[in-house]
């Protein structure tokens, strides 16, 4: 293959991704708007007209924003390749620093800084702009900044090291690089789920033992029937950024924490947090965790023994904007990393309704493990809730649903419950 056939092949691709992600957004909003007049019959008796049509509103006004965010990433990634973009910074940092390794690190960060920088104007507009106008944004301007500051340091402490362990095994380790990549890539996110709870998360939340005894009793004794051990029961002040709710497990082995947002518990009743934490523990129960953390590394497997393919043509770089002769070494490999890893979602787009329905698959099982647990009734009641409270539509669109939704829609999921 030539350069110049694989650049209009991604040119053509990246055309077409992106015409079919707005074309799915284009439906996704008909969809809405044809039913936005009607609360649909399942849920007439449990909601409003007006939270329904609020409901519709504020995912009218995500989708349309998201499509700017979809036309502004494409152009954004065609100035990056093949308008030279990611080139021009590379040549910055090799007249800045000697070392192939520095220069190959200052190019990557500097891609992703800037990246990061361009795109903080959405970041800002959808929290204190759309978040903001339909009463979810909880959010100062400060701690915004705060919370940019951290993950910033956080991202720099963790990743700098990765990324020059990775820079050099690839420059060092010959064909098989990939293979030694890949097991550092697997130690690095198991220290991270271990390290996770206790060091990362409370940096950015404030999380508390639960104090309500007649719930903590309650959850201990469903923790008891489905052998669950966990380090603790905690409460997260969500409501300090977001009125939105949930409940998660963090952790890994002997750090698992059960975590409650206390816009949660402030809404739901002792019975319906009980069932919400019910499936929960149906991921736990049926390795959903494990299975998703083990397809991960599987793939990433694949997208890096691809990548040690693609390293060894010059087609890959000189279509995507970049010509190879100018760098050597680590600062080459960084290279062919940053190009892969910014093009690949482009080419693996049509992934995405495989991995919703393997999500959606999942659901459905902890679901059903949750209603034989408790009672099914009171996960459906707290699942009403939660959509009135997050404002989630009823009525999404068929086949973006299928596309992008790792839940099955309310009416699918709340039907199916119903009759177990």
């Amino acid at each position: 293959m030539s350069a110049t056939q694989f650049t209009y092949i991604f040119i053509a691709t990246l055309a077409f991704t992106t015409l079919v992600r707005l074309w799915l957004a284009r439906r996704h909003l008909a969809h809405i708007a044809a039913h936005r007049a009607a609360v649909p019959d399942a849920f007439r008796e449990q909601i409003q007209l007006i939270d329904h049509q609020k409901a519709a509103d504020y995912t009218t006004a995500k989708t349309r924003f998201a499509m700017l965010g979809i036309q502004f990433d494409a152009a954004l990634l065609l100035v990056f390749t093949v308008g030279g973009g990611i080139q021009w910074i590379a040549n910055l940092c090799q007249g800045w620093f000697s070392q192939p390794l520095i220069q190959g690190m200052a190019t990557l960060v500097a891609v992703l800084l800037l990246s990061s920088l361009l795109e903080a104007p959405f970041n800002l507009y959808r929290t204190f702009r759309i978040e903001a106008r339909f009463g979810f944004n909880n959010m100062t301007f400060k701690l915004y900044l705060a919370d940019a500051l951290k993950g910033l340091l956080v991202g720099s402490v963790l990743g700098l090291p990765l990324l020059a362990g990775v820079l050099w095994l690839m420059g060092r380790m010959d064909e098989y690089w990939w293979l030694y990549v890949w097991s550092v890539w697997i130690v690095f996110n198991l220290l991270i789920l271990f390290i996770y709870p206790s060091f990362i998360a409370p940096l950015f939340n404030k999380f508390s033992p639960l104090q309500d005894e007649a719930m903590k009793a309650r959850i201990e004794a469903l923790l008891a029937r489905c052998g669950f051990t966990s380090s603790g029961l905690f409460v997260m002040d969500g409501s300090r950024r977001s009125a939105h709710g949930n409940a998660y497990f963090t952790g890994f082995g002997k750090t698992k924490r059960i975590v409650f947002f206390d816009t949660l518990l402030a809404r739901l009743s002792v019975s319906e947090v009980e069932a919400v934490l019910a499936h929960e523990l149906g991921h736990f129960k049926h390795h959903h965790v494990m299975k998703r953390i083990a397809l991960t590394f599987a793939m990433s497997l694949g997208f890096l023994w691809l990548l040690g393919m693609l390293m060894q043509t010059s087609w890959f770089y000189q279509g995507l904007g970049v010509n190879p002769s100018t760098s050597s070494g680590q600062a080459h490999t960084a290279l062919a990393l940053l190009l892969f890893f910014m093009v690949m979602p482009v080419f693996s787009f049509f992934i995405s309704p495989i991995m919703s329905a393997y999500s959606r698959r999942h659901e459905f099982e902890a679901d059903a493990y949750a209603a034989q647990q408790t009672d099914s009734g009171e996960l459906v009641n707290a699942l009403v809730k939660l959509y009135q409270d997050n404002a989630a539509t009823l009525t999404p669109d068929p086949l973006y649903s299928k596309f992008y939704d790792s839940h099955p829609p309310a009416a699918v999921r709340i039907n199916n419950l119903q009759t177990q």
